[in-house]
């Protein structure tokens, strides 16, 4: 089934089982209001005005700063998301794995990286029939390792395989995740793939998001510590002539602290450096864990209207068993909770049409696979069963995975639009 001819029903969790079923771009034609309950809870929704800006707003962050943007596309895994991001400037999307990659490549993506090492035979295999059924697409993986490039030439030579495959160089940081350790590791595998028929080196790739712990001054240090010794690294390949395609890639993440790492992805070389950012949270945003950073970054940049929350979960009270306490109807199978709990950011009472501020001090302390333990003081503001509550969330990536699609609202409630998720 194609995106063209996808059909949402009361299969997917969300979708209200008494509609008949619709394509995603006929949603909004359905005349559904959250507000007035045509839609069951809990429910996913993402504020299409907030993404929209938000989409628009990062393409012309990097547009701004001489780089190009490859959104990760492992945050929604949404192709009608791909699609726009691509219509709006982006140059390529990033995706963690050759099964996500295919993804992105049946949106329209020709330009692909996987920010991740590539190791599996079948992968290869899938890799190999992505590139051979599409003649202008593009794909570069990670490698880090002499052992990763034995593994990738002993599958060339059972294969018979006889173009290369692409690659980026990754440098990671001591006791995190993946990527060279130092740059003399560093130099010597990028000779190592320099030598190999069965790859081409394109550049250099790093992920600074593990050194960035939401300190102002503590990030920017750390992180640009960090990327002058990958600046230094990428020059030392080219003044080797290691690289092998016409641009020389550098790209980093760029998610929590995209000011720092945008001005570090220009570099003295002997070729075109493209600089790409791979930023993928800030398409929704959150109300947490990258709201904080995002607060740093203003401070660093004097920004001011940059990215927006979009994506909440609406939950209804279900339950006031005792005084302080009310639960809500969505857990662990609906909402993140990986870096942060939950937190109540809107409230429409039982009946009303529109929606306002949540009450100050109400929180949520804990959450069980399908229920929130929403507290509140009982001598202020109290929940009543029927109410609902609109949660905002850390780390959008770990909410849209709970879903397989999503509607967009409008700043009433009205439903204009969806989107669907494929993890």
């Amino acid at each position: 089934m194609t995106q063209d001819t996808l059909v949402l029903d009361g299969s997917r969790k969300g979708y209200p089982l008494a509609a008949a079923p619709c394509s995603p771009d006929q949603i909004g034609a359905q005349g559904w209001n959250l507000h007035r309950g045509d839609l069951p809870y809990p429910i996913a929704v993402l504020d299409a005005e907030a993404l929209e800006h938000n989409l628009r707003w990062m393409q012309a962050f990097a547009q701004s700063r001489g780089i190009v943007f490859a959104p990760h596309g492992k945050t929604t895994m949404s192709p009608q998301i791909f699609r726009r991001q691509l219509d709006a400037g982006a140059w390529g999307l990033t995706f963690a794995t050759v099964w996500q990659a295919s993804v992105g490549i049946r949106a329209g993506a020709r330009r692909v990286i996987i920010a991740n090492q590539v190791v599996a035979d079948a992968d290869f295999d899938g890799l190999a029939a992505l590139l051979d059924a599409h003649a202008d697409l593009r794909v570069w993986f990670l490698v880090d390792s002499a052992a990763q490039v034995e593994r990738i030439e002993h599958w060339a030579q059972r294969r018979d395989r006889q173009t290369p495959l692409d690659c980026l160089l990754e440098i990671g940081v001591s006791g995190q995740r993946t990527g060279c350790r130092t740059g003399q590791q560093a130099l010597a595998l990028a000779q190592r793939i320099h030598d190999s028929s069965a790859l081409r080196l394109g550049g250099i790739e790093c992920y600074e998001g593990g050194l960035a712990t939401c300190d102002l001054h503590g990030d920017q240090a750390a992180v640009t510590a960090f990327l002058d010794a990958v600046r230094d690294i990428t020059q030392d390949c080219d003044r080797a002539g290691l690289f092998q395609d016409e641009a020389i890639i550098l790209s980093a993440g760029g998610s929590a602290v995209f000011d720092v790492v945008a001005p570090a992805l220009r570099a003295a070389v002997s070729k075109p450096l493209r600089g790409v950012l791979r930023s993928g949270c800030y398409i929704a945003h959150d109300h947490g864990f990258y709201a904080g950073f995002l607060r740093h970054i203003k401070t660093r940049t004097g920004l001011d209207d940059s990215l927006r929350p979009a994506l909440s979960v609406w939950a209804m009270v279900q339950s006031v068993p005792e005084p302080g306490l009310a639960l809500l109807g969505c857990g662990k199978r609906d909402i993140s909770f990986d870096l942060s709990l939950p937190q109540p950011i809107r409230l429409a009472p039982c009946g009303a049409s529109a929606d306002q501020p949540a009450p100050q001090g109400w929180s949520v302390t804990a959450l069980n696979d399908h229920h929130a333990y929403l507290r509140f003081d009982p001598a202020g503001p109290t929940p009543a069963v029927g109410d609902r509550v609109a949660l905002g969330i850390s780390h959008p990536c770990t909410t849209f995975d709970k879903w397989s699609w999503m509607p967009l609202l409008s700043s009433q409630g009205d439903v204009v639009g969806a989107i669907t998720i494929e993890f």
